[in-house]
C-alpha cells in the first residue's frame, strides 16, 4: 500500500467531521468552549463611575495647592451611595468599587493622606478623573462584545458574569467514546499472566480528550469478542459524537477492531507518511437516525497512539468544537544535541524537551529512546520536532517544534 501524505490524511478526516449544534450551558460549564452566535453587551460595564482605589472622593480643585486640608464629611464603602453632593472644602472617605458621589471628579489614594479626628491633610495635588474608573470605561452598552468563534477562557467568563449573562449559546462539547480491546490486556492493576501488558493506551487518550475539551466518554476494556465489540460500538454511536480506538489497524493485523469495524463502519485504512504513528484508520459509522459518527482507529503501540490522536483526532475534534485554530502551537527551536534518523520516505516527529537558554532562545534536545514503545520518553518531553526525511539533524539546525504542553 503507497504512503498517503499526512495532509491528504488530515484533510480527509476534517472534510469528514463537522460542526456540532449550539447549546446553552450554564457559565461554569462554558470554559474552553467556543462562542456560537455574537455576543452584545445590554449594560456598560463598569455600570457606574466609582473608585479605582482606596481613598478620598474629592473636588479636584481643592487639592491644587498641596498639601491641602479638607473636612471629611463620612465613609462610603462598595456597595453603598452618598446620598447627597460633595461641596467644596470637603471629602468623603471612599473604598475602592464604591460609587463616585455627586459633585466629586477625583480620588485621593489613601496613601498621599494623614487623616486626624473628622480633618485630613492630602500630600498631593489629583486633576479631574484621577482615581476614577468611568462607567463603561470597559465595555459600552450595545459593544460587540465577543464574536461568534470566540473561545472563552477563565478571563472571558469573567466579562460574560459582569454583562448578566449566566448562561452562553456555544458549540456543544463532543462526547468522545473510548474502548480497548484485547486478551492480552490488563487494566484492573492486577498480576500479569503470560504474554499479557497493561492498558496503558485508553487511560492516555481518556487524559488527551480531557485536557482538548471534549468530554471523554470511558468505555472500558473489551475481551476479544466480535459480538461484544459490535454491541458496544453500536451503544456508543447512539450515546456520542465520536469513538476513539488504538491498535489493529496495521497492514495484515487481524483484529477484532478491523474485523467488526470493517463490516459495520465505512472506513480508510491508511499508512502515513510518518514515523511514529504510520497506520491509521478513519471511517463513519451510522446511528439509527440516519447520521453518522466518526471513528478514529489509532496504532496501538503507545508513542504513536499518542503522536496519531495529536495529529489527525485531536484537530478533528476541535473542528467539531468550532474552533478554528485547530492545532497545537509550532514554534522555531535550535537543535542543541543531533536529532538522528535515516532516510525512510517519511517525518519524523522526534520527541524533545524545548525550552528556553540563557538568551532566550528557544532550544530542543532529544528525550530518550525514540521507539514507538518508549512512553516514558513520551512523557518526559514537552514537544516533537517535526524532521523532514532525511539524514540526522545537526546542532546547530533550526526545525519546528508543535508544543505539547
Amino acid at each position: 500500500m503507497p504512503l498517503t501524505p499526512l495532509a491528504d490524511a488530515q484533510k480527509f478526516v476534517l472534510d469528514s467531521c463537522q460542526v456540532l449544534p449550539t447549546i446553552s450551558v450554564p457559565l461554569a460549564d462554558a470554559i474552553g468552549c467556543v462562542v456560537a452566535i455574537d455576543m452584545v453587551s445590554g449594560e456598560a460595564i463598569p455600570p457606574f463611575d466609582n473608585s479605582a482605589v482606596d481613598g478620598f472622593a474629592v473636588i479636584a480643585a481643592d487639592t491644587a495647592i498641596a498639601p491641602s486640608q479638607l473636612r471629611v464629611v463620612g465613609t462610603l464603602a462598595a456597595g453603598a451611595e452618598w446620598p447627597s453632593p460633595i461641596q467644596r472644602g470637603t471629602a468623603l472617605k471612599i473604598m475602592t468599587g464604591a460609587p463616585i458621589p455627586g459633585g466629586a471628579d477625583a480620588v485621593v489614594m489613601v496613601e498621599d493622606s494623614v487623616m486626624h479626628d473628622d480633618t485630613v491633610t492630602l500630600s498631593r495635588s489629583v486633576r479631574p478623573a484621577d482615581g476614577l474608573r468611568r462607567s463603561g470605561s470597559d465595555v459600552l452598552e450595545g459593544d460587540l462584545v465577543f464574536p461568534a468563534g470566540t473561545v472563552l477562557s477563565a478571563a472571558h467568563l469573567g466579562v460574560v458574569a459582569s454583562l448578566g449573562i449566566t448562561h452562553p449559546s456555544v458549540i456543544r462539547r463532543p462526547r468522545v467514546a473510548v474502548l480497548s480491546t484485547g486478551d492480552e490486556l490488563v487494566g484492573d492493576g492486577s498480576p500479569l499472566g503470560p504474554g499479557q501488558i497493561r492498558d496503558s493506551n485508553r487511560v492516555s487518550l481518556v487524559a488527551l480528550l480531557a485536557e482538548a475539551g471534549v468530554t471523554p466518554i470511558d468505555v472500558g476494556l473489551l475481551r476479544d469478542d466480535e459480538a461484544l465489540l459490535e454491541a458496544t460500538l453500536r451503544d456508543a454511536v447512539e450515546q456520542c459524537d465520536a469513538i476513539v480506538t488504538s491498535g489493529g489497524v496495521s497492514m495484515g493485523d487481524y483484529d477484532v477492531v478491523k474485523a467488526v469495524l470493517s463490516r459495520i463502519a465505512d472506513m480508510t485504512w491508511m499508512q502515513i507518511d510518518i514515523k511514529p504513528a504510520k497506520p491509521f484508520a478513519f471511517g463513519l459509522l451510522g446511528r439509527l437516525d440516519g447520521t453518522q459518527v466518526p471513528i478514529f482507529g489509532l496504532p496501538g503501540n503507545p508513542v504513536s497512539s499518542l503522536v496519531g490522536f495529536e495529529l489527525l483526532a485531536r484537530p478533528a475534534l476541535k473542528k467539531m468544537m468550532g474552533y478554528t485554530n485547530l492545532n497545537r502551537l509550532t514554534l522555531a527551536a535550535t537543535v542543541v544535541e543531533p536529532l538522528r534518523r535515516n532516510k525512510d520516505g517519511k517525518t519524523h516527529f522526534i520527541r524533545v524537551t524545548a525550552v528556553a537558554d540563557d538568551t532566550g532562545r528557544l532550544v530542543a534536545r532529544p528525550q530518550g529512546a525514540q521507539g514507538s514503545h518508549h512512553l516514558k520518553a513520551m512523557a518526559d518531553a514537552n514537544a516533537l520536532a517535526v524532521v523532514p526525511d532525511g539524514d540526522t539533524v545537526p546542532v546547530g539546525a533550526v526545525v519546528p517544534v508543535i508544543i505539547l504542553r
